[in-house]
């Protein structure tokens, strides 16, 4: 009898399954792909850019990407929900790096976002005992695991991370560079 997946299990099936479809010019599986994770992308993109229309074009650009890609995800070598929103982080980081972040910020187009943000913990307690990335992530000290899934989980810049944690900057941009190799050489 096989065990029932859990919803993040089933998630990560039907959006590997979905992404296989993609790469055969299948419509209805990008469709299938954005009804799960464009909510998700969006509030993503809003934090990042701080304006909707922006992010609107980004969750758009990032979505044609992840069609005009998607024979190239190799579910053997990540996650694919990980995989799309990497996407989606690029394009955002792009368009931050070619204007300058004055033009795109003005407090009176910051919209708030509701605060369902579960902290960094949570969401590492929520992967999978058995998941590789969690048991790369537990071995990383706290302060810098916490810097590192937010900055990929909420798209964080290093500057927001520094506000947020109450951390200099060079200190977070060096917990991120630590991070990354460490996981990078345990996921290895």
């Amino acid at each position: 009898m096989t065990p029932t997946p859990s919803p993040k299990q089933a998630e990560k099936i039907k959006l590997t399954a979905a992404l296989q479809r993609c790469s055969r010019r299948d419509q209805a599986a990008l469709r299938e792909i954005y009804d799960v994770l464009a909510p998700r992308m969006l509030g993503v993109a809003l934090r990042m850019l701080r304006r909707r229309d922006l992010a609107e074009d980004v969750v758009h650009d990032a979505f044609l990407k992840i069609w005009e890609g998607a024979a190239s995800f190799d579910p053997e070598r990540g996650d694919p929900s990980t995989w799309m929103f990497a996407i989606l982080r690029h394009r955002a980081l792009n368009l931050l790096r070619n204007e300058s972040r004055t033009d795109l910020v003005h407090d009176d187009q910051v919209e708030d976002q509701p605060a369902e943000e579960p902290d960094a913990e949570a969401l590492v307690v929520a992967l999978s005992e058995a998941s590789a990335l969690r048991r790369c992530l537990d071995n990383i000290e706290p302060a810098r695991r916490q810097a590192i899934v937010l900055a990929y989980t909420h798209g964080l810049s290093h500057g927001e991370l520094a506000g947020r944690l109450r951390v200099p900057l060079g200190t977070i941009k060096s917990w991120i560079r630590r991070s990354l190799v460490a996981l990078r050489e345990c996921m290895a």
